[in-house]
């Protein structure tokens, strides 16, 4: 099994790389078809945040690579504006170093 790294893309209306006035019903109706190129492409999805009102979505996905997350998003019928492979932190492992 190939190790796992976090991604966080972006789509935004005004790319076209996010639809125009997609409902929360329709974007619904969606999310399963994208969950499964995701699982298809060894995609994790862990959370997509979306702002209906301005047409723009964030989603967070643990993926081999950028590419693994790219081709998800194809088999979807996305495309992306940006991905950037993002590290998660919480202030403990900012602030303690592990004593060894």
């Amino acid at each position: 099994m190939q190790a796992m790294k976090f991604f966080l893309d972006t789509h935004d209306q005004r790319s076209q790389t996010f639809p125009a006035g997609i409902t929360k019903q329709q974007f619904a109706e969606f999310y399963p078809k994208y969950e499964k190129a995701c699982r298809e492409e060894g995609v994790v999805n862990l959370r997509i945040h979306v702002g209906f009102d301005d047409g723009r979505a964030f989603c967070f996905n643990m993926a081999p690579s950028a590419e693994h997350i790219r081709r998800a998003h194809a088999k979807a019928g996305l495309t992306i504006d940006t991905i950037t492979e993002v590290t998660t932190t919480t202030p403990g492992d900012l602030f303690f170093e592990p004593q060894l």
